[in-house]
């Protein structure tokens, strides 16, 4: 664990945070999301997952290996059948 740097909270509208020195910021990797969580009399601050990161190349090998095929029947109605126009 680095030093620990002194910092005060400020009011922000009407809700209160914290400023996140700098050089913290580049050493922790956080960027722009984040996920807050308390521990105790601690909060943990850590840089928030990536959704659906790799999901592009993965339905790309799912395509080249044929494997892109819906599992479920395709149940249309009257409606589908009538008044939908492709």
């Amino acid at each position: 664990m680095g030093a620990a740097v002194r910092t005060r909270i400020v009011r922000i509208g009407n809700s209160q945070g914290v400023r996140i020195p700098k050089p913290l910021l580049e050493q922790s990797g956080i960027h722009t999301e984040v996920e807050i969580e308390v521990h105790g009399d601690r909060l943990i601050i850590r840089a928030a997952p990536q959704l659906r990161v790799g999901w592009d190349e993965a339905f790309a090998a799912m395509a080249e290996r044929d494997d892109d095929v819906l599992l479920d029947d395709i149940n249309t109605t009257d409606w589908d059948r009538v008044e939908w126009e492709w």
